[in-house]
């Protein structure tokens, strides 16, 4: 199991299903990015899009720069909850919210020309009230190091960045930065890999900048992370061309920090015997049906590796709402309490009420004084304010 500091918690503490954060977990991935910031100059941002906790916001505070936003609503939580630089991306901004947007950034990412250039009266208006607004272009290397289609934005016809033919015709008056995005889930040789490719087709460019955004996926908390390669390179690239780096990690601040307890509901048997548990894999942890990946459950082994092997599944009425296939020491029982690991990151910015579903609850643990905080539950409420 990843989340460590879970083997010893009673899951019993907590309403079921809940997303379980360990605080002090949290704290050691931050004190890692911390020491990148320190040592190499870089300027790290907390991505909201895989985890938007702003309860933890006076921690996360504590050790980075600020966040990054995808839109208008990220921006808000962003300004309103945490202390830092708000940066703000999207692939395409609305007219109706680009004012309120350019008043909440510090730094707003641009995904074309087109957008850029249209945007030029608001643009301007908000830089006379803010003169310390600045502007960048997300750009596309056409260098994948993505796996999984779904996750590369650099795959054939992404709709993501800004290929490097159009910089060729294109003004970069006003323009202070890139950003770049290519890695998920990795560590750092694709992104040497990917530098290369942006110092050779960006190479007139990149002088001219203040700032360059490496983009997240980077698994730089992970265990085996060379940090000291990251922190060398980034010192290279900042000395080289005289521009500050900015990393935008949202997994590596929570990874391995977080489990979701649930309860088995029933148990049946189709061919193999199956667990109905109060979670969903659609609802509440739809990456695994997505990327799609296990999610391992502790206690548990591989479909064939202890006694008793089941077949665990939600409540909705999608057919594929399955965790997959796990065996367990003893048979499982009508009530039991099971704990999915490493479920902090791109689960509660992702949950729906499809189906009528309730959302988990969320709880803050901390482990080392065994203090639980029930931070938030969820209700009928929640669910019908989603509809009409």
């Amino acid at each position: 199991m990843n989340s460590q500091s879970f083997h010893h918690f009673d899951s019993s503490r907590v309403p079921s299903p809940c997303f379980v954060v360990d605080e002090v977990a949290i704290e050691n991935n931050l004190k890692t990015l911390a020491r990148i910031q320190n040592e190499s100059g870089a300027k790290v941002l907390l991505a909201l899009k895989a985890f938007s906790m702003f309860s933890l916001a006076p921690l996360i505070d504590k050790y980075l720069t600020g966040i990054c936003a995808s839109g208008l609503h990220e921006a808000k939580l962003g300004k309103e909850e945490f202390n830092g630089e708000v940066h703000t991306y999207s692939a395409a901004f609305a007219e109706q919210d680009i004012s309120e947007i350019l008043n909440l950034s510090d730094h707003l990412v641009f995904n074309s020309f087109a957008q850029w250039k249209r945007f030029q009266p608001q643009i301007k208006q908000a830089k006379q009230a803010k003169p310390s607004l600045e502007f960048g272009l997300r750009l596309n290397p056409m260098h994948s190091e993505g796996a999984t289609e779904i996750y590369d934005p650099c795959a054939p016809g992404s709709r993501l960045g800004i290929l490097p033919i159009e910089f060729e015709h294109n003004s970069l008056d006003g323009i202070s930065g890139l950003h770049f995005h290519t890695l998920c889930e990795q560590s750092f040789e694709p992104l040497a890999r990917t530098l290369d490719v942006i110092e050779e087709k960006f190479a007139n460019i990149l002088p001219n900048l203040k700032w360059v955004n490496f983009g997240g996926g980077h698994h730089i908390t992970a265990a085996d992370y060379p940090v000291e390669a990251l922190i060398e390179r980034i010192k290279q690239f900042q000395a080289k061309y005289d521009v500050q780096v900015y990393l935008e990690p949202g997994e590596a601040i929570a990874i391995n920090t977080g489990v979701l307890v649930c309860e088995v509901l029933d148990l049946t048997r189709n061919d193999i015997d199956i667990a109905i548990l109060d979670t969903s894999a659609t609802c509440h942890m739809p990456d695994t049906i997505e990327m799609p990946y296990r999610a391992d459950i502790f206690g548990s082994g591989q479909p064939d590796e202890k006694a008793f092997k089941y077949r665990l599944g939600g409540q909705t009425c999608l057919a594929g709402d399955v965790m997959g296939v796990y065996s367990f020491d003893s048979p499982l029982a009508i009530g039991q309490r099971l704990m999915f690991d490493d479920m902090s990151h791109y689960t509660m910015v992702k949950t729906t009420t499809f189906n009528g579903i309730g959302l988990p609850s969320i709880a803050i643990w901390n482990s080392k004084t065994d203090k639980v905080n029930l931070v938030k539950t969820f209700g009928y409420e929640d669910f019908k304010n989603r509809l009409s």
